[in-house]
């Protein structure tokens, strides 16, 4: 076993600069922010309307003055979310010095029984809170990464990412642990700042690994499936968990997950060697003034922002209108994750050669004639088809637009990449910021039907200005320069002990490991 170990040591000694085991590392990151993201979808409408109905239950319980019990009527209907009984008959009268009638359990009631909850007010109401709890981490992650973007070119970009793993791991113990919806809300915008750092270190730390323009969109594809993966297994593994476990088992599983990545990171990236960049990067403040890194950030923004405003209101919408049992409610999102990690997979690798541009404007459209078909749904299997697309055409955004983020830097500006991946994330918050808050109001007050036909003529509208990013204009030293390293790296081997090459001379570069 000793020697097993030993083995497995020195493995990973002479790995540790191997481009593959970064990425595996800004993968398995990826994976589980995502997961913590999306895990909370299935599980948080239905555990702060129990918390809410709980409390209403115990002040209606209090009161002197006399009380509404629910008849054992044939016509009486529980709610799953939090066994209340609720009736179409006339209610009886008692009176509070009177013992209660028990309520009946599932079993006694009839088999066409509905899985309703107890009040389409009361959901309507969860709207804007649930809406503000996922709105947070967006938001602090917003606020957040234009600070971490310039410190990733001071310090480099292993440590920023090993702090981004403890601020995880804090914030999963959090929401494993948390009764109220103040701790919750902490939770979440704790897991915004532990986000920002690993979304920006790590997407920088592969494009910096990664110089060549078509392998680096291969590997922020392959990276950007781990994000797809979370966003995958997330919602149904969540509600599952939810139903028959518990709210503490999914995140306990994480923050297993975390301990193991950030062992990895610890041993591997050695976070603790501070590793500035060789030169000095172009100012957070020039990036932004770029049309056209705006546009690409732009895409980003409002490609996820319907996938953003359907968290908070899908299941609150399902709930309502299909009576959505709580599995349901995770597994709604399943046809649109499975969708996106395809997406991300295919056009990682296609977008380059059919070109990046088109498979965005293609991506919009799609996405917000989807959007526009989900509130036609009658069922959870209608569901389905527009949640595919949904999630297929998010993937075609987003694989698309981060590598080209890369690239117009390597055209336009300095080739340092913590800065304009801060950008993307910022962009990628926006979504996931305004979508969730803003979502959240009008579907309350307009409907959410409403609410999708917006965000989708949104997204069909800014379509075509993703045609200025066909061929943005450069400096022609950098075009040369880029030319050339294109052709130079792929007549290279990668092979040479797993290690990357980096610098003016495109050496390889070792570590003294004695």
């Amino acid at each position: 076993m000793g020697r097993l170990e030993c083995n497995f040591l020195t493995w990973l000694r002479e790995e540790r600069r191997s481009r593959k085991l970064i990425l595996f590392i800004v993968f398995v990151a990826l994976l589980l922010d995502n997961m913590l993201l999306t895990v909370v979808v299935p599980i948080i409408p239905s555990y702060l309307y129990n918390l809410d109905e709980s409390a209403a239950m115990v002040i209606k319980n209090t009161t002197p003055s006399q009380q509404q019990v629910p008849p054992l009527a044939f016509d009486s209907i529980v709610s799953l979310y939090d066994n209340t009984v609720k009736s179409s008959g006339i209610n009886v009268t008692v009176r509070s010095t009177e013992p209660v009638p028990p309520a009946p359990t599932v079993s006694e009631l009839p088999q066409n029984a509905s899985d309703c909850a107890l009040s389409p007010r009361n959901l309507l109401n969860e709207n804007v809170k649930v809406g503000l709890l996922f709105a947070s981490k967006a938001t602090v992650q917003l606020i957040t990464n234009p600070f971490i973007g310039p410190l990733t070119n001071r310090v480099g970009y292993q440590l920023p990412i090993f702090v981004g793993f403890c601020i995880m791991f804090c914030s999963t113990i959090m929401f494993a642990f948390s009764t109220s919806y103040t701790l919750l809300f902490l939770a979440r915008s704790l897991q915004g700042v532990g986000s920002s750092c690993s979304s920006v270190a790590g997407m920088g730390l592969l494009a910096s690994v990664y110089t060549d323009d078509e392998e680096r969109g291969q590997a922020i594809g392959i990276a950007l499936g781990g994000l797809a993966l979370g966003v995958l297994v997330g919602p149904p593994f969540g509600s599952v968990m939810y139903e028959f476990v518990g709210k503490t088992a999914p995140f306990l599983f994480l923050a297993l997950l975390a301990l193991f990545d950030g062992a990895l990171q610890l041993f591997v990236l050695q976070p603790t060697k501070v590793e500035a960049e060789s030169q000095k990067g172009t100012p957070l403040l020039t990036l932004m003034k770029d049309p056209y890194i705006l546009i690409a950030a732009g895409a980003l923004c409002f490609g996820n922002m319907a996938i953003a405003m359907l968290e908070p209101t899908l299941p609150i919408w399902m709930m309502e209108t299909m009576c959505a049992r709580k599995w349901q409610l995770g597994v709604a999102f399943l046809p649109a994750s499975v969708s996106y990690l395809i997406g991300t997979y295919i056009f990682g690798k296609l977008a380059h050669k059919i070109g990046r541009w088109l498979c965005a404007v293609i991506g919009m459209v799609l996405v917000g004639m989807s959007v526009i078909c989900i509130p036609f749904a009658r069922s959870i299997y209608g569901l389905i088809l527009p949640n595919f697309g949904v999630g297929f055409a998010i993937g075609m955004v987003d694989s698309s637009m981060m590598p080209i983020m890369g690239y117009l830097v390597d055209l336009r500006h300095v080739s340092v990449y913590g800065s304009v991946y801060a950008i993307a994330d910022v962009a990628f918050c926006m979504g996931f910021a305004l979508g969730p808050s803003i979502g959240g109001s009008i579907a309350e007050n307009i409907g959410f039907a409403w609410l999708m036909t917006i965000i989708g003529i949104v997204d069909i509208i800014y379509a075509p200005l993703c045609f200025f990013l066909r061929s943005p204009p450069g400096q022609e030293e950098k075009i040369a320069i880029l030319m050339d390293t294109n052709c130079s790296m792929k007549t290279r081997s990668y092979s040479t002990q797993g290690t990357y090459y980096q610098g003016e001379d495109m050496e390889p570069e070792y570590d003294d490991y004695d």
